[in-house]
């Protein structure tokens, strides 16, 4: 038996297990769990409840009796009451038993936040004008000048600007330490890619020279080992290149790209900035919608589920951390925070990203949002072009997590559709 409530955004369970109901979950512990215990003058399983009792003590089955009956009581409540939506586990705020009444526990959890949308109609948000500069096209252009840039050996000293190819070994109390060792390091002599001092102290040197390069590691370096220490480095110079850029006329441009001419390129460049600025407004103008609706929702988000949320993006951003060869410990010492101060600047996302969440299932929900199998497929098909495969072997290659991420991409698009058309 039960009995619910909703108090201050969450739910207080409260169930009964009558006497008798406890007598046979304490006898269905005994035997699930009976053959667990060696009691001499007994083989093993076959002691009775009473002995057992005796020997470790009259409460041995009480733990799993109240997980059984309790777990099976608060299961018939949830199926009983689709509407109640638990967002964390139940925890047990007190617990009473007498023999003539039985066992009463009191569960607490939080609730789904209940809210209703606002109007999509007349929503503060506009799309960003897009505009592209001569400027940001010259900068593309040169962007894709560099990435045509020549590297031509030469027998001068290093100078700033150039690249140097070296080997060199770090070390510290004069001890080699961990990742301070490189065999043929291409770096480019005033980039500041390495600590400090370093390059400076490159300037100058010819190839096949050694020497010994001392710097000191920054206070807020991130491993903890280094922090602040002085090191030496034994540097030998391989080879020093440098940079030469083509100039950019007609023949680069034919030689290069599938154009004829500068103008034609230039014409060709500004119209694929267009393009993509349009797309990054678009998103932009997408996301600020959801933002909106979910700020006029006025959702006030249980802390457990932020909290639960925060230790998702946690997760996600320590993964990206060993992409990069760093881990999440390394990357607070670092920028010198703790992970309860990280982890309290990330609460605010958290709590945008479930407020934005529960607007799209909603949104969802109330005007019947689904995706049949035609646009499923268009859908498919549209991303296998682009890798120049038939829907059919496209599809061969495709996992259920696949055929789930098309799904949730299509009903996306329809709902930012519907926001957005509310908004023209």
């Amino acid at each position: 038996m039960y009995k619910f409530e909703k108090k201050d955004k969450q739910g207080i369970l409260t169930i009964t297990i009558s006497s008798e109901e406890w007598e046979k979950a304490l006898d269905k512990a005994y035997e699930e769990n009976k053959g667990k215990f060696n009691i001499q003058g007994f083989r093993k399983g076959k002691a009775p409840k009473k002995v057992i009792e005796q020997t470790y003590g009259d409460t041995i089955f009480f733990d799993d009796a109240f997980d059984s009956s309790v777990s099976s009581e608060y299961q018939r409540f949830l199926t009983e009451n689709t509407d109640i939506i638990p967002v964390e586990q139940p925890h047990v705020e007190n617990n009473t038993f007498t023999a003539d009444k039985g066992l009463e526990v009191t569960l607490k959890f939080d609730l789904m936040p209940e809210f209703k949308l606002p109007s999509l109609s007349g929503l503060n948000v506009k799309k960003a004008e897009v505009k592209v500069s001569d400027q940001e096209v010259e900068e593309e252009i040169e962007r894709e000048r560099q990435a045509h840039a020549r590297y031509v050996e030469t027998d001068k000293q290093v100078e700033n600007g150039d690249f140097a190819i070296i080997d060199f070994k770090g070390y510290v109390d004069g001890e080699a330490f961990d990742g301070g060792e490189a065999k043929d390091y291409r770096l480019e002599i005033g980039s500041h890619t390495f600590i400090e001092g370093f390059e400076d102290q490159i300037v100058g040197m010819k190839k096949g020279e050694e020497r010994d390069i001392n710097v000191k590691f920054p206070e807020n370096y991130h491993a903890e080992n280094l922090k602040g220490k002085p090191a030496v480095f034994k540097v030998k110079l391989n080879k020093v290149e440098k940079k030469e850029l083509p100039t950019v006329d007609d023949k680069y441009i034919s030689d290069t790209t599938e154009f004829e001419n500068l103008e034609e390129y230039k014409k060709s460049v500004k119209e694929n900035l267009i393009k993509f600025a349009d797309e990054r407004a678009e998103r932009d103008y997408e996301v600020a919608l959801l933002d909106e609706i979910a700020s006029k929702s006025n959702i006030e988000v249980p802390q457990s589920m932020i909290e639960h949320e925060v230790h998702h993006i946690v997760e996600d951003f320590e993964h990206r951390l060993s992409h990069q060869g760093m881990n999440l410990q390394a990357y607070l010492d670092y920028v010198g925070k703790t992970l309860d101060q990280f982890k309290e600047e990330k609460a605010e996302d958290a709590s945008k990203n479930i407020q934005t969440r529960l607007v799209l299932q909603k949104l969802i929900k109330e005007n019947n949002i689904s995706v049949n199998h035609e646009e499923l497929d268009k859908s498919i098909e549209d991303y296998a072009t682009k890798y120049q495969m038939s829907l059919e072997d496209f599809k061969k290659a495709m996992s259920p997590n696949d055929y789930a991420y098309f799904e949730n991409s299509v009903i996306m698009t329809k709902v930012l559709d519907l926001i957005k058309s509310k908004n023209v």
